[in-house]
């Protein structure tokens, strides 16, 4: 297959009284759309749509996702044919606390220096369910809601010439190389956990069709959903899944310096048993694909780590050499034991960061989102919240700041 991301690069955003993309700005109405999706959803209460810029003095707390608005275009199926990017924007829902894991995105200050997301046009939905909304639909609500905002932004560029045109094939015939390559499979471990870690491929719940292998050039066309309520550092966000930077370095090199061999999806369950059995299969889909070596991504901590120690035994006794990335949890001072499980086999890791590292981020003039529950975001403490408005909460309340695809620059050095 091959896919064309048609790049329209934003400059900027302003509030305007439609919604459309002139002159590499995106000129978005915000109650009309946010009226549009609360009437598509029963259970929403209040919907509000606010523009924040890079630079901006705002704090935008309890971040549920982050997704770069893409749509199809010409009736094209995922992975293939053309779709529409908005370069340099994204769509961040947000609003009250859903599973006590969502995180802060700073605009500004020492905190916008750990997230790449302070450094794009955010188009931010604020989404208030109903007092009798479950958790659950709580999720499920803020996840399709934001997806469709995305995919409703994106839909504007139809009609007008993209500043880039990106071209992605993945040719996996050898014949005809003059020069054989080493083979170069990837495994991206994911959440499905339920208990509102979940992740969904191709609308479908994770849990119930993973592990597979899967096309790269589908899984950064916004075939894989998060549905995570997970600790913000490390959760793998739509936007994470889109722009994985491990697919498309693999892609760049593919003919060059390697052969991308292919590409797996497996799953991160919470049993014991479940593992041992989703680790088992992951392995037979990889050594499927006759890779000489495997770059493996998680997301999570804690319990996941055990699912990669599995994975990489397996294939490392297999004779498989693995590079494996994930980031740590040493405790602030960085002298704790920083991965719940280890193994002998795993010998090539790359560390993503320390996430119990400690910031102090100052007051903001505006902020986004409900502060109060900053207290109760995992990395976060009941005296996070000081009484001049500044935070003092670990790297783990901040999105994407130890994501383990390596997105970040972050990174852990032993002293």
């Amino acid at each position: 297959m091959s896919l064309t991301l048609n790049r329209y690069r934003i400059d900027t955003l302003a509030a305007g009284d439609t919604t459309r993309l002139l002159d590499h700005c995106l000129q978005v109405d915000c109650p009309a759309l946010a009226e549009e999706l609360r009437c598509g959803e029963p259970c929403i209460e209040d919907c509000r749509i606010r523009l924040a810029h890079p630079g901006d003095n705002i704090r935008i707390v309890c971040v549920k996702d982050v997704i770069e608005p893409r749509a199809k275009m010409s009736g094209a199926s995922p992975g293939s044919g053309d779709t529409a990017v908005l370069d340099g924007v994204a769509v961040v829902s947000c609003g009250p606390i859903v599973g006590f894991q969502e995180g802060i995105i700073d605009l500004c200050g020492p905190g916008a220096d750990y997230t790449r997301f302070a450094h794009l046009q955010l188009v931010v939905l604020e989404l208030r369910p109903r007092p009798d909304t479950t958790p659950h639909e709580h999720e499920a609500v803020l996840r399709r809601s934001g997806y469709r905002l995305a995919e409703r932004l994106a839909a504007v560029c139809h009609g007008q010439p993209p500043d880039v045109e990106q071209h992605l094939t993945l040719a996996l015939d050898e014949r005809g190389m003059s020069v054989p390559l080493p083979r170069i499979a990837y495994l991206d471990l994911v959440l499905a956990q339920g208990l509102l870690h979940d992740t969904y491929v191709q609308g479908r719940y994770a849990g119930e069709v993973l592990p597979m292998s899967i096309d790269p050039l589908l899984a950064i066309d916004s075939a894989v959903v998060s549905g995570n309520c997970v600790s913000a550092c490390d959760k793998n966000t739509t936007y994470h899944h889109q722009n994985n930077p491990i697919v498309m370095a693999l892609l760049r090199g593919h003919g060059q310096r390697w052969r991308m061999a292919g590409m797996v999806l497996g799953q991160l369950p919470t049993r014991l048993g479940q593992k041992q059995d989703c680790a088992a299969h992951a392995c037979e889909l990889l050594r499927a694909l006759e890779p000489d070596g495997v770059v493996i991504s998680k997301e999570g901590f804690g319990n996941p780590d055990a699912d990669l120690m599995l994975v990489i035994d397996r294939l490392e006794s297999a004779g498989l050499p693995c590079v494996a990335l994930t980031d740590e949890f040493a405790g602030a001072d960085g002298a704790s034991q920083s991965l719940a499980d280890t193994s002998s086999r795993a010998i090539s890791i790359v560390s993503t960061g320390n996430a119990n590292q400690r910031v102090l981020l100052p007051p903001m003039r505006t902020t986004i989102g409900p502060l109060p529950d900053v207290q109760r975001l995992s990395g976060g403490y009941p005296y996070s919240l000081r009484p001049d408005g500044s935070l003092e909460v670990e790297l783990q309340a901040i999105i994407g700041a130890t994501n383990e695809m390596g997105f970040e620059s972050l990174s852990c050095e032993e002293i």
